[in-house]
């Protein structure tokens, strides 16, 4: 049977963690630590319906206190470690958070955080001052919560563009013990199915939504999970190797990362393992998808969906058919691209994309404007631009907020973003609109020389007329700024907004 307690009943000795330390923990040790842990939080007079925030790097202590607030009917947050505290304060305060788990990694931005709460719900992995071990949640404790029911995490949408609001999806009353059958059925679109072998790699911080969702689905199918700490794209392959990994989600810039490794380091490794190594959560170049291909073959996966549900997806296979698609709609999703005026357009024309998920609901914790303003009857929008082809497959052009209006005529910084990085001295590079007197907005690139590739007027010519070759002469950009490094998270999540205040 498949979910992490009855896995750890019946194979108790299977391995279900390997720690980024390389520490190694089977479903009964996993388990029995969920169990304790959920025992503390009702002991601290939690019920279900009531939020916990954790702050804690990709480890063993956050997956188990995870599980511990899923069979207790816990929401958990879970807080993006590169926030400020006063931000993750608003994460504790908006969420009416009674426990606050943190690493001692993150102590400033933590002890500011939970100041409000009482050091009886404050827990940390190490040392912070005004909290308490971890240890200590539930020791002693043994056997199952007394009252188990599933939880949910409540997840924040990102706040690039003003205070984040938390997706708050109304609590099933189900068995935390039986998985729900759209797990199996969203793996079953990447072709992943229980046990069988499988070894998840997890390589970006668990507080982005579908880094989550794909260990916890992983763990509950049972496959073993291998997580990292930081991402490095060598250090990738190597575990690739040595566990034997079959899938992973990952995110273009890691691609690459992956392909300007050094040709004898791409190639020294074993990496004919992999079955299923699926991206998305951005844009990924055409050419760098290709060159992807041509090293990992048909094993290259991409989808495109919303933490508030629904989505797309297509196989390597499809994409050299259709390159530069997102897919087909999920079974039970609905995709369709309407205009500001709410009406569908036909095939080809661009325009806000619109999904849903079967009949799945939530809302924005608080905000019942944002509510509205995102829904078209059961449809919402993530503000994406894009357009359906003849035969239904989905095409991203870039976010609303992100599209330049130069001389009244629509530029996609997306496109223009996905041509520029393919040159050999480009490491990353943002592209956005700043504002032009007579044009209303100019185009304008930010640019991340490669190692040891020198900024200047020099690189700029030879960017431009790298451009030139690809783009329309409208689509280049007027101005070419370098900086060492662009601000991107962990995951790859670009902070455009940093750029274009500095601009």
């Amino acid at each position: 049977m498949v979910g992490l307690w009855n896995i750890a009943s019946e194979q108790p000795d299977l391995t279900a963690l390997v720690d980024p330390d390389g520490r190694q923990l089977t479903y009964r040790e996993l388990a029995a630590a969920a169990n304790r842990y959920g025992r503390g939080f009702q002991s601290l007079g939690l019920a279900p319906g009531d939020s916990i925030v954790l702050m804690l790097p990709n480890s063993a202590e956050l997956v188990a206190v995870y599980f511990a607030a899923y069979q207790t009917g816990l929401y958990v947050v879970m807080a993006n470690w590169h926030l400020t505290g006063a931000e993750v304060a608003y994460l504790v305060q908006d969420s009416g958070a009674k426990a606050f788990v943190a690493h001692e990694r993150f102590a400033a931005a933590a002890a500011q955080a939970a100041a409000d709460l009482p050091p009886e719900a404050k827990f940390s992995v190490g040392e912070i001052d005004g909290f308490q071990p971890l240890d200590v949640l539930g020791d002693g404790e043994e056997g199952r919560p007394d009252v188990r029911t599933t939880g949910s995490p409540m997840l924040y949408t990102s706040g690039t563009t003003g205070r984040p609001k938390g997706v708050r999806r109304p609590l099933t009353g189900a068995d935390p013990d039986v998985v729900p059958g759209s797990a199996q059925w969203f793996f079953g679109i990447f072709g992943i199915r229980p046990f069988d072998g499988h070894v998840h790699l997890c390589g970006s911080p668990l507080y982005h939504t579908a880094v989550l969702n794909f260990v916890v689905i992983s763990l509950q199918l049972g496959h073993t999970t291998v997580l990292m700490d930081h991402w490095d794209p060598e250090e990738m392959l190597r575990l690739i190797e040595r566990h034997g990994v079959t899938h992973s989600h990952m995110v273009p810039t890691q691609f690459h990362r992956l392909l300007a490794l050094p040709d004898e380091v791409r190639t020294g490794y074993d990496l004919s393992s992999l079955r299923a190594m699926i991206h998305g959560a951005a844009p990924c170049p055409v050419e760098v998808k290709r060159r992807m291909l041509d090293w990992w073959g048909p094993v290259v996966i991409e989808y495109y969906a919303a933490t508030e549900g629904g989505g797309t997806a297509i196989s390597a296979q499809e994409w050299l058919r259709k390159p530069g698609s997102v897919g087909l709609p999920w079974p039970t999703s609905e995709i369709k691209i309407l205009d500001e005026e709410g009406n569908e357009l036909p095939a080809g024309e661009r325009g806000l994309v619109y999904m849903r998920m079967g009949d799945a609901t939530f809302e924005y914790h608080g905000d019942a404007e944002k509510t509205r303003a995102a829904r078209v009857g059961k449809l919402f929008t993530l503000q994406d631009i894009g357009y359906l082809d003849e035969d239904g497959y989905l095409f991203l052009c870039d976010r609303k907020n992100d599209m330049i209006i130069s001389g009244g005529v629509n530029i996609y910084p997306a496109e223009i973003e996905g041509e520029l990085v393919c040159h050999p001295k480009v490491a990353d590079v943002a592209v956005f609109g700043v504002p032009h007197p007579d044009w209303g907005e100019e185009i304008k690139a930010v640019v991340q020389p490669v190692d040891g590739v020198e900024p200047g007027q020099e690189l700029t010519d030879e960017l431009l007329a790298f451009a030139r070759t690809r783009l329309a002469r409208f689509k280049l950009p007027r101005t070419i700024e370098y900086l060492a490094e662009l601000p991107r998270d962990p995951n790859g999540k670009l902070y455009k907004r940093k750029l274009r205040d500095r601009a």
